[in-house]
């Protein structure tokens, strides 16, 4: 398999217009690794916590890009199941998620996303799982 420079191919394709109204931005992409951070401020809810659900799309924003990656030309990846369990709250700054994959597979991927605080306090797990399909003619 080619090389693939991640963050032109991430850069080209672009995240989608959620993920930059809630300001997630792309530092490292690679099939191994995807890193993104996002700001609490705007993604709260009610109680000034990071809502739940804004740790959900920035995990799949990762998750769904890096299947996609590992997916190659002509292929697709569509998420199928994704679950979050969060055990921390942040209130303030930035959040990080790491996308590893768990199993790169032939029809379908895993990939878990470990979403941290400034202070490196796991806030969620986000676990997503991907189906790889030939793409759409165009």
């Amino acid at each position: 398999m080619t090389e693939i420079d991640g963050m032109a191919w991430a850069d080209e394709r672009g995240m989608g217009p959620l993920a930059r109204k809630m300001g997630i931005a792309l530092t490292e992409f690679s099939i191994d690794r995807a890193v993104a951070t996002m700001p609490v401020e705007g993604n709260q809810q009610g109680v000034g916590l990071l809502h739940g659900g804004a740790y959900v799309v920035l995990g799949e924003s990762l998750g769904s890009m890096a299947a996609n990656l590992y997916a190659g030309p002509g292929r697709l990846a569509v998420g199928v199941d994704i679950n979050a369990t969060h055990t921390s709250s942040a209130t303030s700054g930035l959040v990080t998620g790491v996308c590893t994959p768990i199993h790169l597979g032939r029809s379908i991927t895993v990939h878990e996303i470990a979403i941290t605080d400034e202070r490196g306090k796991r806030c969620s797990t986000v676990r997503i799982t991907n189906m790889i399909k030939d793409a759409p003619a165009a």
